[in-house]
C-alpha cells in the first residue's frame, strides 16, 4: 500500500483547526489554535472597540499564515467547518500565486466530531 502524502482535510472555524493528513492508514489530527483567545477578547475590548477590531485583524492573519504554511505542501486540500473561516482563508489563499497549482475546496459543514470529520476527509478524497 501507497501512502499518500499530497491531500489533507482541514476542518476549522475561527479558534481552531483540525489538520488531517489523506492516507491509507489511520491519520491522526493535528491543531493550529488561534491567538484570540476570549482572554485576549476581553483585555483587547477593556481598551476600546477599535484595538478590539485590530487585535482580532492581527492574530487571524498571524492563524492564516500558519495554516497557509501548511497548505503549501500539500496538491489537494478540503477546508471544512460550520463558520466562513474557511472561505476567508480561501479568499487570503487564491490571492496569492504560491498556491495556485493546489487544488483547493471549500465546504461548509456542521460541528463534527473528531470520527464524523475522519470520515468525511477520507469520503471526500476516496471519491477524487
Amino acid at each position: 500500500m501507497v501512502t499518500t502524502r499530497n491531500k489533507i482535510g482541514i476542518w476549522m472555524d475561527h479558534s481552531i483547526a483540525h489538520l488531517m493528513e489523506y492516507s491509507n492508514h489511520p491519520f491522526e489530527i493535528k491543531t493550529i489554535e488561534s491567538d484570540f483567545t476570549h482572554k485576549e477578547k476581553i483585555n483587547s475590548l477593556m481598551k476600546g472597540e477599535a484595538h478590539l477590531h485590530n487585535k482580532e485583524q492581527q492574530l487571524q492573519t498571524k492563524y492564516y499564515k500558519k495554516l497557509m504554511n501548511v497548505v503549501k505542501k500539500y496538491k489537494e486540500v478540503i477546508l471544512f467547518g460550520p463558520t466562513d473561516a474557511k472561505e476567508e482563508l480561501f479568499n487570503v489563499i487564491v490571492s496569492d500565486n504560491r498556491f495556485e497549482k493546489i487544488n483547493i475546496q471549500v465546504k461548509q459543514t456542521d460541528k463534527m466530531t473528531s470520527k464524523e470529520k475522519h470520515d468525511f476527509v477520507k469520503e471526500f478524497f476516496a471519491n477524487k
